[in-house]
């Protein structure tokens, strides 16, 4: 009576295993063997800005020294904004230790974004003033307004611009800044500045733009500075093209045309090439199988056939 027990259960788990290995869909439908992970997004672009960019040599009068005066103010690379009106820095030395203002401006903004179709890049100032150490009381420049702007779009020419607006004083002294060439302006005792106005530089990739370049060599013999030397660039925007996302088919997309103007489709055939039939090798993409789709279906039938087979014998035993 036992062994009739346990009989009748091992036929019903074989032809149960035999059913389920019919109606498993094929590995390469549901991506069980040499499936891939999605693929990696393309490369951002990338935006960076700055209200202002210094590189100064700062000589002192009592030690016969030279001091670096290196800064970037409001500077931001993307994603970021800042806004700041009053930017000091401090020198060692000069100006008895004290913070320099080196710009004071009613609008001082840098702006950068970034994602991966387009890089853009912006700087302002308004009504701004420039100081350098040992002439706190007389500006280096003043501008009314001056602006750049960097754009980089995936697949476009990165384009860029720069403008400054209104009138500019230099050292005390109104001047007209023109963008045939640099502009320079001396005042005995105090110094020379020359100017570059509007700066741009496009790549196939990149963009960049300085609205005002200053190459500064001033003397003010003042609060222990003997000599002020190097370069400042006002409102600096630059970019750089993203590579962009790759192509991809969208819902609803049709198959390519032949060149006759037909939809490219080819019937499937069977191993004779000729007929409707279709082939079991890897050409079965289509239709969910795959090369080893008849191993699975074999195996499956002599499950089900041994699970038939152990059936009848149980059922024979029973007879008495």
């Amino acid at each position: 009576m036992n062994r009739n027990t346990f009989r009748t259960p091992a036929a019903a788990l074989l032809a149960v295993g035999a059913v389920a290995l019919l109606a498993a869909p094929p590995a390469a439908a549901t991506g069980g063997t040499g499936g891939t992970g999605a693929g990696s997004a393309a490369g951002g672009g990338k935006a960076g800005a700055a209200v202002l960019r210094a590189g100064l040599d700062v000589g002192l009068l009592n030690k016969a020294v030279h001091v670096p005066l290196k800064t970037t103010l409001n500077e931001v690379s993307a994603p970021a904004t800042a806004e700041k009106t009053a930017l000091t820095v401090a020198v060692d030395g000069a100006e008895g230790g004290k913070p320099v203002s080196v710009l004071r401006a009613d609008v001082a903004t840098s702006k950068a974004t970034a994602d991966q179709q387009r890089a853009v890049a912006e700087a302002n100032l308004a009504h701004a003033e420039v100081h350098v150490p040992g002439l706190p009381a007389l500006s280096l420049i003043e501008v009314e307004k001056v602006t750049s702007k960097a754009v980089c779009e995936a697949g476009k020419k990165p384009q860029a611009e720069a403008n400054v607006l209104g009138a500019a004083t230099v050292l005390g002294k109104k001047v007209t800044l023109s963008a045939g060439g640099p502009t320079k302006v001396e005042v005995p005792g105090v110094g020379l500045v020359s100017m570059d106005l509007s700066a741009k530089e496009t790549t196939s990739t990149t963009a960049a733009a300085a609205a005002l370049r200053l190459k500064v060599s001033v003397n003010p013999l003042n609060l222990n500075v003997a000599q002020v030397d190097g370069e400042i660039v006002l409102a600096e925007a630059r970019c750089e093209s993203p590579a962009g996302p790759p192509p991809s088919a969208g819902p609803g997309t049709k198959p390519a045309a032949a060149p006759g103007g037909q939809p490219d489709i080819k019937p499937q055939t069977g191993a004779s090439g000729t007929g409707s039939g279709i082939t079991t090798d890897a050409n079965l993409a289509e239709t969910g199988g795959g090369s080893s789709t008849p191993y699975v279906a074999g195996g499956a039938l002599v499950l089900l056939g041994t699970g038939a087979v152990a059936l009848v014998v149980t059922r024979r035993s029973r007879t008495p």
